[in-house]
């Protein structure tokens, strides 16, 4: 691992753990789900309403395939409307579940489920899942007070893959 490969992964867990323990829970359960890393049910259910939203869940993330198949140029407006369309209805799904209480904590996730490429679009995809009216109007507030005008304005975009994938970390018995 390069000095470079090692900063930017120390980043990655500094920023990861700057996130409240829902978010990382969030987080590490989309992973599992999006990325098929883990069973999900039985390894994040704790009762019958997880075990549900963990089924919508990955239905929800059926489109991941897709999206991460065909993230268009920055440049061109083709195949834009598929894309962020789709993009937007998987976002509001998070959203929606109140885990990710901000930009910052979507970015991280959606980085990782869908790869960098996807960074230019993720701003306008918050913003338009965010101000969805399936978002309660207090929650839609604070999400897209999240969004900092840099994030919203940025010139350009790292191509650098994300490094850390954070984990399922099992509890040991007293």
């Amino acid at each position: 691992m390069s000095t470079t490969t090692a900063s930017l992964t120390i980043a990655e867990m500094r920023e990861f753990a700057s996130f409240t323990a829902a978010e990382q829970r969030y987080i590490r359960r989309g992973l599992d789900i999006g990325l098929g890393r883990q069973d999900a049910f039985k390894l994040w259910a704790r009762d019958a309403s997880e075990n549900a939203a963990i089924r919508s869940q990955y239905v929800a993330y059926q489109e991941l395939k897709v999206l991460r198949d065909s993230v268009p140029a920055e440049s061109g407006f083709d195949a834009i409307e598929s894309f962020i369309g789709k993009l937007t209805r998987v976002a509001a799904f998070d959203l929606a579940q109140e885990r990710l209480d901000g930009f910052s904590a979507f970015r991280f996730l959606y980085e990782r489920l869908l790869g960098p490429d996807v960074r230019p679009w993720l701003p306008s995809a918050f913003c338009a899942a965010a101000a969805l009216p399936q978002i309660r109007p207090t929650r839609r507030k604070l999400l897209l007070q999240s969004l900092s005008e840099a994030a919203a304005t940025a010139p350009g975009w790292s191509d650098a893959r994300p490094s850390f994938f954070p984990e399922f970390i099992e509890k040991e018995a007293a």
